[in-house]
């Protein structure tokens, strides 16, 4: 199912950008491998400015959606978004993707969403460089590095659930 997936934006993505004549469509959006990769050093650069070794750019929004370049050098924090969906493609490095069970402890950090605290119950899955993943709305998850030196991925949040 992620090979489909990963297939499917890959097919999506050179369809539409086959033919730059379409390049013009009302939001129509593509960013170029040379514009993510130096977008990924950034990011890079600025994580290691962090005290949580994080760093996210967001890259577009849209009424539906919107879409984060994120880098980790270290795990991610719990967290629960009660009105979103988080689609997530791993871009490069390894790690475990800690996604169900109960959020205990989380602070509200913003409006519907909530980080921080423990997740009991949840199960661990390897995530590495191609998979895809969705995350329903008032679902706890949470990005591990299990030793890993950083992690490079894309998220599309998915507005108004």
């Amino acid at each position: 199912m992620k090979k489909l997936a990963l297939l499917c934006f890959v097919a999506v993505g050179f369809c539409v950008s086959a033919n730059p004549d379409e390049t013009a469509l009302q939001g129509f959006a593509r960013w170029g491998s040379a514009e993510m990769a130096s977008a990924a050093r950034a990011l890079s650069a600025d994580a290691a400015k962090d005290p949580h070794h994080f760093a996210s750019k967001r890259i577009a929004d849209f009424p539906n959606e919107y879409f984060l370049l994120v880098h980790r050098e270290a795990d991610g924090a719990p967290e629960v978004h009660e009105t979103e969906i988080d689609v997530i493609l791993i871009q490069s490095g390894t790690g475990t993707f800690v996604v169900g069970g109960t959020l205990q402890n989380g602070e509200t950090t913003a409006p519907h969403e909530k980080r921080n605290g423990t997740i009991v119950g949840g199960t661990k899955q390897k995530v590495t460089a191609g998979d895809v993943m969705r995350v329903p709305p008032n679902t706890p998850h949470q990005m591990l590095l299990d030793g890993a030196k950083e992690l490079n991925y894309l998220v599309v949040k998915v507005k108004g659930y």
